[in-house]
């Protein structure tokens, strides 16, 4: 039987501010590629924080490292790890220059 666990940010060491800001630039270089260099569309949908808002975080988080079947959307497991998931997830959620 399986079992799908929410993912839960686990008492880590933060991220660093250089691993941020490099997550920033994957974000809207890797992402931005499908998703617009400004996320706000193209390939993929565009990004705006009233649509993350949709997801949990941990939901948003689960799709960006699995990944959504039967679309273009890879995952990103084997490059990030789920704190850094989280980060993003937070970030599209929170730090979204597209709703401002």
């Amino acid at each position: 039987m399986a079992c799908a666990l929410p993912l839960v940010a686990q008492a880590e060491t933060p991220l660093s501010a250089e691993r941020e800001a490099e997550l920033e630039t994957l974000l809207y270089q890797d992402c931005g590629s499908c998703h617009g260099m400004t996320l706000r569309g193209g390939l993929g949908p565009e990004l705006p924080r009233s649509r993350m808002n949709a997801y949990s975080q941990d939901g948003l988080a689960a799709l960006i490292l699995h990944g959504v079947e039967g679309t273009a959307m890879p995952g990103w497991e084997g490059l990030l790890t789920e704190q850094e998931a989280l980060w993003l997830a937070d970030h599209l959620q929170n730090d979204n220059p597209l709703d401002e």
